[in-house]
């Protein structure tokens, strides 16, 4: 039996200053995580004018991966690994903290002078229990190296994992799938059927995922054998995700992650004693540990 998709309807806003709004999507109570995605953010859209800009100072994490995909704009990453990259629209940025890293996002110093319009996506990732304390590594990867695959009425990029017969060179721990999907109005698209857990999130337009009608910035989530088509009421952008439900649940705390609230108590009294690493190029300041 075919289980209905359920409609996400308490996600919450956070103004990070200046009128930059992020929609917090999960967690929320009707799916503390959708295959092992346990955190995901709608970034965005907004203006930055003229010498504003993104600043998240550095900060922390373990057990979880980060994954931010662009629509615009330009974020600078770096990390305490020594990593340096500017992601940019249809570009990867995946970071596995893993035992633990320290980075930072900042808008480069070009897009600051000039302002720059940003929308975007970041997601974590939970590593499987086997897998969070392994070394944290960090890669990027240039658009042209993922696969993008055509479906009718449909162009779709395969950012992580696997789908539709194909995979993405983005290391993963567990079977996953993070696609974004451009639609035809009227066009019908068949969601991975490998993967039992599953999430639809409408950035752009108007869809309807069985009998739930999603409009831009509405989720939904399902889980079972099968699942409804994906119909576009309008021309729509959809980001779609999910995989295998996570082996067992998790604890969230600021921004670690971890299936043990012990290891979770160490990540705390590690950054507020200054043990975990510095970012290279970005060692003056950091985000205190939250009282």
């Amino acid at each position: 039996m075919q289980a209905h998709p359920t409609l996400i309807e308490n996600a919450r806003l956070h103004d990070l200053g200046d009128g930059f709004v992020v929609r917090r999507m999960l967690p929320v109570l009707q799916a503390r995580h959708v295959g092992p995605f346990v955190f995901y953010d709608h970034v965005g859209p907004f203006e930055f004018a003229p010498g504003k800009g993104m600043d998240v100072r550095p900060h922390p994490h373990i057990g979880l991966a980060t994954v931010t995909w662009l629509f615009e704009g330009t974020i600078r990453h770096r990390d305490s690994l020594g990593s340096l990259a500017d992601i940019t629209p249809g570009a990867v940025n995946w970071m596995t903290a893993g035992s633990g890293i320290v980075h930072s996002e900042r808008t480069p110093p070009d897009a600051r002078r000039d302002g720059q319009r940003m929308h975007g996506i970041q997601v974590w990732v939970a590593l499987p229990r086997g897998d969070e304390e392994v070394a944290p590594e960090f890669h990027h990867h240039d658009a042209q190296s993922l696969p993008h695959l055509q479906q009718p009425g449909a162009e779709l990029v395969l950012i992580a994992g696997t789908a539709y017969d194909k995979a993405s060179p983005v290391k993963v721990f567990a079977p996953m799938f993070f696609i974004e999907a451009r639609l035809e109005a009227g066009a019908e698209l068949v969601l991975p059927p490998e993967h039992f857990e599953r999430g639809v999130h409408v950035v752009e337009g108007e869809a309807q995922w069985g009998d739930v009608a999603l409009s831009a910035t509405q989720m939904a989530v399902q889980a079972g054998e099968s699942a409804p088509a994906l119909r576009a009421k309008t021309a729509c952008r959809v980001m779609l995700f999910g995989g295998a439900p996570l082996d067992g649940e998790r604890h969230l705390w600021w921004n670690f992650v971890s299936s043990s609230s012990e290891r979770i108590e160490r990540a705390k009294a590690d950054w507020a004693a200054q043990r975990f690493g510095k970012v290279l190029g970005d060692e003056r300041e950091f985000i205190p540990l939250p009282t």
